[in-house]
Order: C-alpha cells, then structure tokens, then sequence
C-alpha cells in the first residue's frame, strides 16, 4: 500500500510538471496586437503600378532606419505630423483557415486605419517579420 502512494504521488508529480519545449511560440507573443513604428513625418501616395492595382502610401516614421517605409493601401494620407502610430495585428478567419492581417493606425482622438501591404518597402520580406 505504501509503494502504491508513493507511485501514484510520483505520477501526480511528473504529469503536472512544466516542460519547455523548443519550435513553440511563448505564450506572452501571441497577446502582442500592437506595435509602436514611431511618430508620422511624412507620406507619399503612389499611383497604381497597372490597371487594377490599388494606391500605395508609403509611410515614413521617427524609426524609419529599424522599420523602413511602410506601404498601406491608401489614395490619400489622413495621419498628423507627429502622431504617434502602430501596427495592428489582427487574425481574421473568414474560412476554415485564418490569416493575420496588418493594419497601421494612430492613436489620436480622430482614429484613422489603413491596411498594410502583404511585403515590407516593395521587396520580398514580408510584413509579419515585425512581429
């Protein structure tokens, strides 16, 4: 009866214990939504590259040498010289898979949003690597 205790509060005790393990996201990652880019200086619209395809604003901020430009989808620039501005993540699940997708706002008392480009300045990195 003895040994039976002692393995049955040895089992209690290894299946209630925390493993780390390796490949997992931390759990405190997954509640980060919002990210400070620096204060707006400036923004300029492009026109579309072809028939179709959307405005581009491009973005730039007080830490434009850690983050870059920021292309939004956007025909017009509403954010303040200034302002204080973030990047929203937000999971949307519209099917059987969701996404995340990026959105860049500011934080004054007239809010204004716009979408994120899928890639980072026009080249091949893509916006969820500043998270």
């Amino acid at each position: 009866m003895n040994k039976l205790g002692f393995i049955l509060i040895f089992l209690t005790g290894i299946s209630c214990t925390v493993v780390h393990r390796a490949g997992f996201v931390p759990e405190d990652e997954l509640f980060i939504t919002r990210k400070y880019v620096g204060n707006f200086v400036e923004g300029k619209v492009s026109p579309p590259a072809y028939f179709g395809s959307p405005h581009i604003l491009l973005i730039t901020t007080t830490l434009d040498t850690l983050y870059g430009k920021i292309s939004a989808y956007s025909k017009k620039c509403d954010f303040q010289q200034g302002e204080r501005l973030y990047i929203r993540r937000i999971y949307q699940s519209s099917d059987v898979f969701g996404s995340w997708i990026y959105r860049i706002e500011n934080d004054g008392p007239v809010r204004v949003s716009y979408q994120v480009g899928e890639f980072r300045n026009g080249n091949k990195v893509l916006s969820q690597n500043w998270y």
